[in-house]
């Protein structure tokens, strides 16, 4: 159907919709077609409902205040000759259809997956500084791999966890960044001695852009691994699209999918990749304990080669780390090495403690994360209560032990098991909790070979 200098489309929004369905129904390719020279006016909010229809856009550009809903089990496209100005787009495809752009567009509010893919098809998504992402999943997303990417644009000073766009990179750091373009794209990357990346990276440009120390969270998709084991994945960084350096990752989870690093001075293009080689220590043990109270921090290495330094890093929240404290490292050693490092700065206060080991070229490993609670005696802590997104569970113990950690719901049911290796003094452990429903739940840990448990209801909202 052509839309050409047609009169005003303000009516009710139940016969603006039934209209195109009835269209919708007279063949499987129709398409919409706002021509030269049309006029697109109708109530903000009312659905402009696509079924298995592609749209074109060919009018001088102008915003499109309706929510564009694609339905349908066909492919559709959104091709034209002007640039759309949409307001708010929803996918709700089903099987493996998609809408696949034959041009640019602008949304100006929310691009909203219920069901489908979006794929770029090396063209872009222009979020201007207010559009955001919703609702994206393993079936539901945006693609690219011929290349394009999605856009925004916010003034990030001082982030602290700041998602712009719900793009999936998340910010910290306490400097001013200025305006700063996020792009993020789809096509794996070609990294140094023939390694790919996932299926995305971003383009990060800050305006001011040096002196950061930064932390990135780099968020991904079971479906963007591209055949790698999300195990091992680390940064790696381009500043020409081109060259690439290898720069480790501070932290990485599996469950919740995203690697994250600290320490970050500037941006660029950033990706994800496994090493090239093996970072050069093994940790066999990290320990935290109050002793005379005061915190005594013991490590121990299997092995080093090419080690400088360890850097004892401190927080008050698990965001921000501090470094306390610096010993040199064995350099190389093929047998064990012990360390300790004893903090009395803090022995009234809980901390949170890590250790990073630095090689000769830089590369960062780092331990697990352990809390002291010098000033409490309990051996067993769960919090917060109610629960949104993380669960955190300290427990002190006086031997090594393996520990199990079932999440049983109000009918019963087991939602989530966890185990972990338990070393002597304070531990701290992480339930992801995010993608469970809102429920009264009990949490059921056994650990010194069954011989203690410990039960405590918490409550997910």
């Amino acid at each position: 159907m052509n839309v050409n200098n047609q009169p005003q489309l303000n009516k009710m929004k139940k016969i603006f919709i039934l209209s195109w369905c009835m269209i919708v129904a007279f063949g499987s390719h129709a398409q919409l077609q706002i021509g030269v020279g049309a006029s697109w006016k109708s109530e903000s909010g009312t659905y402009v409902v696509l079924d298995s229809m592609s749209l074109q856009h060919n009018a001088t550009s102008a915003t499109l205040d309706n929510i564009f809903k694609f339905t349908g089990n066909a492919n559709v496209s959104i091709s034209g000759g002007t640039l759309p100005f949409f307001t708010k787009v929803e996918t709700a495809l089903t099987g493996s259809s998609k809408i696949i752009l034959q041009r640019s567009i602008n949304i100006s509010q929310r691009l909203n997956f219920q069901s489908g893919l979006l794929d770029l098809n090396n063209n872009n998504i222009d979020l201007g500084t207010t559009g955001s992402v919703i609702g994206e999943s393993e079936t539901a997303r945006v693609t690219g791999a011929n290349g394009g990417y999605i856009q925004i644009i916010n003034t990030l000073n001082a982030p602290f966890l700041i998602n712009p766009g719900n793009l999936g990179a998340i910010f910290t750091s306490a400097q001013n960044f200025g305006n700063t373009t996020i792009r993020r794209g789809h096509q794996s990357q070609s990294i140094a001695a023939g390694g790919s990346s996932i299926l995305r990276y971003y383009d990060i440009s800050p305006t001011n852009n040096g002196g950061l120390n930064a932390t990135l969270r780099f968020s991904y998709l079971d479906a963007e691994l591209n055949s790698l084991d999300e195990s091992i994945l680390e940064f790696w960084r381009s500043p020409d699209n081109n060259t690439w350096s290898e720069q480790g990752f501070t932290s990485r989870n599996t469950t919740t999918n995203y690697v994250e690093k600290t320490g970050i001075d500037a941006f660029s293009r950033w990706a994800l990749s496994p090493a090239s080689t093996p970072l050069p220590v093994v940790f066999i043990l990290f320990n935290v304990r109050c002793e005379n109270s005061q915190v005594l921090l013991t490590w121990k290495t299997a092995q080093e080669n090419n080690s400088s330094h360890f850097d004892i890093e401190r927080s008050t929240d698990g965001n921000r780390w501090a470094v306390i404290g610096v010993l040199p490292a064995a350099g190389n050693s093929s047998i064990e090495q012990s360390y300790n490092f004893l903090d009395n700065a803090s022995a009234a206060n809980a901390g949170i403690y890590r250790i990073a080991e630095y090689d000769l070229d830089s590369r960062v490993k780092y331990t697990s994360i352990l809390r002291s609670n010098c000033d409490s005696k309990n051996e067993w802590k769960v919090w917060p209560n109610p629960v949104v997104e993380n669960l955190w569970i300290s427990i002190s113990i006086p031997e090594a032990s393996k520990i199990s950690i079932k999440i049983v719901d109000s009918k019963g049911a087991l939602v989530a098991l966890q185990q972990n290796n338990l070393l002597r003094g304070n531990n701290l452990l992480n339930i992801d909790m995010k993608k469970m429903a809102a429920d009264s739940y009990q949490v059921i840990a056994n650990w010194a070979e069954g011989q203690i448990q410990k039960t405590m209801k918490i409550v997910k909202l």
